[in-house]
């Protein structure tokens, strides 16, 4: 493995995924010549330009730089991408995003956060309130946080927050001192095969964490009791069983307010302003891990009154007695049917549209009857085809796989000019609820969505 600080020129293929790009800025604030590489312009890849950070989008040996140490790459990129090749045919050193973070976070004190569902949300919660409290840490972020629109921060107290990726099993690149697993339901079928094989990958994570250290679970998960001397913490949204759980939760005025109890101690009227049952049971584990860190409730309360979510995390972009617009990543039937039920709680009264991007080929084949049962708990269900990402097509698997298995009446696949032609049709005083999900690039839809609905 090399010495980082003897590297000063690094070049990232994929730069503009969210945890590639964290690394780019962490170089760069280390004062190191840090430039890259991705398929498409995106929001992500021109704030790296604004940053001084030169981003290439063109695959061409010719163009690729040639006097870099150090070459950082993503799993998701292809085996037949011809910069990645050169550097692999003329000996350069590269190594896998997941290695040069497990060799950043070696000698920090590091939360991790794990889990199919929920990391993002949870990793940038725990960041911020130790942000916003004052203690401080070295943020590394799958999400752009709201708060501070980035993904990444640092500081001089040596902890760092990570999000622990199951992808390509990454996670076990990582030596967490505070390890936190939301959820291990099946995923990425492409590199585990089965459901099982990612359980025991979430199992060989919990067992990386340190001597004297903590594992924040979610109550449930058939997750055994870490060797030695491992502390083990479960959560739950309202089970009394939990370690953690909560108590007199409510809505007031669009807000989650509630209080926390269990044997980690007591705290009262906790103010959550970001939607979604879920993100409740997400602010639990982000208050476990916080509290292990020896950050005291007076401290944790009122940075988590002040957290304004992550983008594209159920995020808000119109809200009024008109339609509201809510967009999020969610692209899992899972995170489908958890997106779905709170939109419904917090507006029982609204028509649901949503507006849903398949990702990646294999995803639509592995999961098409789960999607289809949980999207026809909508009103109405607009697909858009498949965003392929890494993934070559698939014989007999698009966006109809999933839409012929549905049973609602109003279902369509539609282009995305005709999506705006269809919101475009939305009245002023219409109480509807539309969402965008996806981890695509449906996210280029929602500030022309924003602006239609904002006109009226």
């Amino acid at each position: 493995m090399p010495d980082l600080k003897n590297i000063h020129k690094i070049y990232f293929i994929g730069i503009g995924g969210i945890g590639m790009s964290a690394l780019a800025r962490y170089f760069r604030l280390q004062g190191k010549t840090v430039s890259g590489y991705d398929r498409a312009e995106t929001t992500l890849t021109r704030t790296l330009i604004e940053e001084g950070i030169p981003v290439s989008y063109i695959d061409d040996p010719a163009t690729i730089p040639k006097d870099v140490q150090l070459v950082v790459y993503t799993p998701a990129i292809p085996e037949g991408h011809q910069g990645l090749n050169y550097y692999r045919e003329h000996r350069f050193e590269f190594m896998k995003r997941s290695e040069v973070l497990g060799l950043i976070t070696e000698n920090s004190l590091n939360v991790c956060v794990a889990g199919t569902h929920g990391k993002t949300t949870i990793s940038t919660m725990i960041a911020h309130i130790l942000r916003d409290s004052g203690m401080g840490s070295n943020a590394f972020l799958g999400g752009i946080s709201a708060n501070y629109n980035t993904n990444f921060w640092s500081h001089e107290n040596n902890i760092c927050v990570v999000e622990a990726d199951e992808y390509d099993r990454s996670f076990l690149k990582l030596h967490p001192d505070i390890a936190v697993i939301s959820s291990m339901d099946a995923d990425h079928l492409d590199i585990y095969g089965t459901g099982e094989a990612v359980k025991e990958a979430f199992i060989a994570f919990s067992k990386k964490i340190k001597s004297g250290g903590t594992l924040v679970q979610k109550h449930g998960l058939p997750i055994p009791k870490p060797a030695g001397d491992i502390e083990q913490l479960s959560y739950h949204l309202t089970d009394g069983n939990a370690d953690i759980y909560t108590k007199n939760l409510r809505i007031q005025a669009g807000n989650y307010v509630f209080d926390v109890a269990g044997k980690e101690g007591k705290l009262s009227d906790v103010r959550l302003n970001v939607g979604g049952w879920h993100n409740v049971e997400n602010a639990l584990a982000a208050i476990a891990a916080c509290r292990k860190l020896g950050l005291a409730g007076e401290k944790i309360v009122p940075a988590l009154n002040n957290f304004r979510g992550v983008r594209r995390r159920f995020e808000y972009h119109v809200q009024g007695k008109g339609p509201v617009y809510i967009d999020d990543y969610a692209h899992h039937p899972r995170e489908l049917e958890v997106l779905i039920s709170s939109a419904r709680e917090l507006f029982p009264d609204r028509k649901l549209v949503i507006i849903f991007q398949p990702h990646l080929f294999s995803r639509t084949k592995d999961f098409a009857d789960g999607f289809a049962s949980v999207l026809d708990k909508a009103d109405e269900v607009i697909l858009l085809p498949v965003y392929p990402a890494r993934e070559l097509p698939i014989e007999g698997i698009s966006s109809s796989t999933i839409l012929n298995k549905m049973e609602m009446a109003k279902r369509q696949i539609m282009q995305k000019q005709e999506v705006l032609d269809r919101v475009r049709a939305i009245q002023p005083g219409e109480r509807t609820v539309l969402i965008t999900a996806g981890a695509g690039d449906i996210d280029e839809l929602v500030k022309p969505i924003t602006d239609l609905l904002k006109a009226k």
